[in-house]
C-alpha cells in the first residue's frame, strides 16, 4: 500500500497526502478477513458451555479428566534410563582406499602468450 504525498492538482486543488490501495486489495483482504473469521468461529466449537472443555452429557456436569494424571506403566516413578549403545566390534575394520593421488593437470598455454602464431592479424 503506496504513500501519495501532498501534490496540487491541475485545477489548483490541494490534495492531502493519503495511502492508495492496489487494484483488488480492498476485496481480496474482505475475504480474507471473512475466511479467517469463519475459520476462528468454526473452529473453536466445543460443543458444550463457554468456558468448558470437551462434549457434556448433562448441563453443568463437572469435567470429565482428573488431576494429577497418572499413567498405569510408572505410577509417581521416574522413568528407568536408556541403556548406553556399545560397540559389538573390537577391531578396527579397514576399507579399501585408493593410495595412488591423480597426476595436476599440465597447462596447455605458455606464457607470454605470442598472438603472431595463432593466425589472425592484428
Amino acid at each position: 500500500m503506496p504513500f501519495v504525498r501532498l501534490y496540487v492538482r491541475s485545477d489548483g486543488t490541494p490534495v492531502r497526502g493519503h495511502f492508495r490501495w492496489a487494484p483488488g486489495a480492498r476485496r481480496e483482504l474482505t475475504v480474507l478477513v471473512l475466511v479467517a473469521v469463519a475459520v476462528v468461529g468454526l473452529g473453536n466449537n466445543t460443543g458444550g458451555a463457554p468456558g468448558t472443555t470437551g462434549p457434556r452429557t448433562k448441563p453443568g456436569e463437572g469435567p470429565a479428566v482428573t488431576y494429577p494424571i497418572r499413567f498405569d506403566q510408572s505410577p509417581g516413578r521416574a522413568t528407568p534410563r536408556m541403556a548406553v549403545p556399545r560397540p559389538t566390534v573390537a577391531y578396527p575394520i579397514k576399507f579399501a582406499t585408493s593410495t595412488r593421488k591423480p597426476a595436476p593437470p599440465t597447462p596447455t598455454v605458455s606464457y607470454p602468450i605470442d598472438f603472431s602464431t595463432l593466425g589472425g592479424g592484428r
